[in-house]
């Protein structure tokens, strides 16, 4: 089972006294089903409703109220009512059955003892217009792939995982640990690739499962959309997505298609809601808060950068280099770093931001931007001596601190560093494997 950070934020549910129905959210094949099983152990009782079942869907399709609908659901798994404040139910593919969407608020006000999460495909919600959540009466947590932590824990590398989390990171762990980064960066965090992957540790019997994993959400595409000309629009989006991941995109034309801005902006709109895809605009400002600017052009970052890397066919030049910064150009690390950034942000409206400033003599732009403690903190992804880190000492001329991050395939260590007209600032030079700890060591840094 995955070293799961969202445990914490399960329990945390467990025990809010305002507790809502939870939804939680995610692209598909993420785990969210797996996670719920395994979490469901503390309760006595577990009901699972899969709502593709029509005998589930039954349940809810006919409601008169709640205690009727109580009744039903327990009598159908045989469990008892008398135990309904120790019970867990789960409603899977919710998305089947509007209205079991909609009933999710009775659980709230009417049953608040008993603990209810739904997750599902959530496309569907995308393009129904009868499908709607109910707003103030559930809350929200959304499931990435697994992070590098939780690669470790797959992989049952646990003295990896101790070091990992020691605070600071030892620098005896530094070799082995970047080895498994390497591994990690591979193949990815998709739960059904990083399985597969801990039983053999062969990458060539990925290959299946990736192919799986992307007809699964081309299917998807095909069972949802309302209508042939969208599922084009749809397809070409997802196949030119894992192409241009990491790169600045142009709607118009995107994927080197003759789709207008408006289609394929709406087409990659649709997938950032199912988390298939995030739009990542610049903010030019050194100060919070961090506005988009949403007239220029944004970044794209997928779900994952395993999925990435085996669409272009990287996976064999990464085993071949000493240095995976330079592998597709930066791209694919800088890529990685953002969803390693992501990996433990649960919150629904959690996204990245980076800085960018053009001029007419030059531009800038600086991989990721932070809010830490009422600052901006940069970001920058790139391994080689601190002199080239042109745009972040751009970025750290304007600054109102004096704190600065390299994620890169060094050692962990603080330096003094200076921009060309002389400003000085302090560097947190950070190990790319040490990326889902940012927050802690912003902690850190600050304190020193």
């Amino acid at each position: 089972m995955f070293y799961r950070k969202i445990i914490d934020e399960f329990d945390q549910w467990l025990h809010n006294p305002e507790r809502k129905p939870l939804v939680l959210r995610g692209a598909r094949q993420v785990g969210k089903t797996t996670i719920v099983h395994e979490w469901s152990r503390r309760f006595k009782q577990y009901i699972h409703l899969n709502l593709e079942l029509p005998e589930d869907r039954a349940l809810f399709q006919e409601f008169k109220n709640m205690s009727v609908l109580m009744q039903q659901i327990f009598f159908s798994r045989n469990k008892s009512l008398a135990l309904k404040e120790d019970t867990l139910i789960f409603i899977d593919e919710i998305q089947e059955l509007p209205v079991a969407m909609g009933l999710l608020r009775y659980f709230y006000e009417l049953e608040p003892t008993v603990k209810v999460i739904a997750a599902g495909s959530m496309l569907e919600s995308v393009f129904n217009n009868d499908i709607h959540f109910p707003v103030g009466r559930v809350e929200y947590k959304v499931l990435r792939p697994a992070s590098f932590p939780e690669f470790l824990g797959a992989l049952g590398e646990a003295q990896a995982l101790e070091q990992l989390e020691n605070m600071p990171c030892p620098n005896f762990a530094h070799e082995r640990l970047l080895q498994l980064y390497r591994e990690y960066a591979i193949t990815g965090g998709m739960p059904e690739v990083v399985n597969k992957y801990a039983r053999n540790r062969d990458l060539k019997t990925l290959r299946p499962v990736y192919d799986s994993l992307i007809a699964s959400y081309l299917e998807d595409v095909e069972k949802y959309a309302q209508n042939d000309v969208r599922v084009l629009h749809l397809r070409h989006a997802i196949r030119a997505s894992l192409q241009l991941a990491g790169q600045r995109i142009q709607f118009a034309g995107f994927g080197q298609s003759a789709y207008r801005s408006r289609e394929m902006g709406e087409a990659l709109r649709a997938l950032e809601k199912v988390w298939l895809v995030q739009l990542i605009y610049p903010t030019s400002s050194a100060t919070l808060p961090l506005i988009p600017d949403l007239r220029k052009s944004p970044r794209l970052q997928i779900l994952d950068t395993g999925l990435l890397n085996y669409f272009v066919g990287l996976q064999k030049e990464m085993l071949l280099t000493q240095e995976l910064s330079s592998v597709y150009r930066g791209i694919m690390m800088e890529h990685l770093s953002g969803q390693e950034l992501l990996a433990h942000r649960y919150e629904a409206m959690s996204s990245l931001a980076f800085w960018s400033r053009d001029k007419n003599s030059s531009s800038a732009e600086v991989d990721f931007v932070e809010s830490f403690d009422g600052m901006v903190i940069p970001i920058e992804n790139k391994s080689g001596k601190t002199g080239t880190l042109r745009s972040l000492h751009q970025f750290m001329e304007i600054a109102p601190h004096r704190f600065a991050v390299r994620l890169y395939a060094g050692r962990l260590e603080i330096t003094e560093a200076r921009t060309p007209r002389g400003r000085s600032f302090r560097l947190l030079n950070l190990p790319y494997y040490l990326g889902t700890q940012l927050r802690n060591y912003l902690d850190w840094f600050v304190a020193q």
